[in-house]
């Protein structure tokens, strides 16, 4: 193909991208984002900032105003960020709660889902931490924004157990090729639900697909938990997700499978132990191999092989223990609450040093 033709083609692609850009930072527009909680966190395109909230049922986004790409990425090393956000707004420490970080790809600045108090007038707050240290809240008073509101949520009451299935409408996200793929609950009959939700929005997000899993070591179907942390990941030539969920299943979901409506069964091919709840994932490069890194809150950090995950027997009877991919724990990671990948080699962590939260970058191992 002659270098003209080339140099047409890509200024065709380019300005299809600047366009679609354009779109999304149009579709947005001033006004107070409402939070009623900040669950969790996803980056889009032009710094737009997704923010899963699930006592109000809504995907919201936010226009961050990042648009131009820092060269330089120094290293964060910030300890007691929950001294420092407390202080930013006027509490005390115990009254923080961060429920997910996240590396903005244009800035490097770190954004935090903060809740500021514990009790049902816990106020969410979106935190910006720069490499410095300095901490600032996002203003949501007037913030460029839009709304996908989620009509199918469960309802917000006490279960036999005294939980509340709301706080878990929304548990994850993604952002996906112009969608924002939500894990979470639902109220219909496959409660565990994966969403796939164009951007830019409409007003109601009302289908979802049901989720079921075998889970391995409680040797049985399950259809009502939830996704706890996933990361899109291409398994052969086919987008897929990697789900984990507590006790610790690691299953494989084709993202083409999300259709409104239907039930999807997702492949469990690793069981990772019980008595465990998958904090955060993700997956990165090193010498030429990939690998997935989730943090846990019982058993650590793991690093397994991203590689040849459809090999894997598909999990479908009891197993007492461990099985499929398997696990190196890394053992001078503790107390890891949340990661997310830095660059292409070092991730961001949260990890909780003696009741200080430490924001740190460490070498992906």
């Amino acid at each position: 193909m002659k270098a003209w033709i080339l140099c047409a083609l890509a200024l065709v692609l380019s300005l299809g991208a600047t366009v679609a850009f354009a779109a999304d930072i149009d579709s947005l527009k001033a006004g107070k984002a409402d939070l009623k909680s900040a669950s969790a966190l996803a980056f889009g395109n032009e710094g737009i900032l997704f923010v899963g909230d699930s006592l109000g049922a809504a995907l919201f986004a936010l226009d961050t105003g990042e648009r131009t790409a820092t060269t330089t990425a120094a290293r964060v090393d910030i300890k007691g960020i929950n001294q420092k956000i407390a202080a930013a707004l006027g509490t005390t420490p115990d009254q923080i709660l961060v429920s997910d970080v996240i590396v903005s790809p244009v800035s490097k600045k770190v954004y935090l889902a903060v809740s500021r108090g514990r009790g049902p007038d816990a106020k969410a707050v979106i935190m910006r931490v720069d490499p410095s240290g300095r901490v600032e809240e996002l203003s949501l008073e007037n913030i460029r924004h839009s709304v996908a509101t989620l009509t199918n949520a469960p309802a917000s009451v006490a279960d036999a157990r005294g939980r509340n299935p709301r706080t878990e409408a929304i548990t994850d996200l993604a952002y996906v090729d112009g969608k924002v793929l939500v894990a979470g609950l639902s109220n219909e009959e496959f409660s565990s639900s994966l969403r796939s939700i164009p951007f830019p929005f409409t007003s109601t997000v009302a289908s979802t697909t049901g989720i079921e899993i075998y889970h391995g070591s409680h040797g049985r179907f399950e259809t009502n938990s939830p996704i706890r942390t996933f990361v899109p990941y291409q398994i052969g030539n086919r987008a897929h997700i990697l789900a984990a969920y507590t006790c610790t299943p690691l299953v494989t979901i084709p993202v083409a499978d999300l259709q409104p409506g239907s039930k999807v069964m997702g492949a469990t091919i690793s069981e990772l132990g019980s008595g465990n709840r998958p904090l955060d994932m993700i997956t990165y490069t090193k010498g030429g191999r990939h690998f997935l890194l989730m943090a846990n809150s019982s058993h650590g950090v793991m690093k397994l092989s991203a590689e040849g995950l459809d090999a894997y027997e598909k999990i479908i009877s009891p197993i007492p223990d461990t099985k499929g991919v398997p696990i190196q724990t890394i053992a001078d990671l503790k107390g890891v609450m949340q990661l997310d990948k830095y660059d292409e080699q070092n991730a961001l962590i949260l990890a909780d040093n003696a009741g200080s939260l430490d924001l740190l970058t460490i070498a992906l191992p």
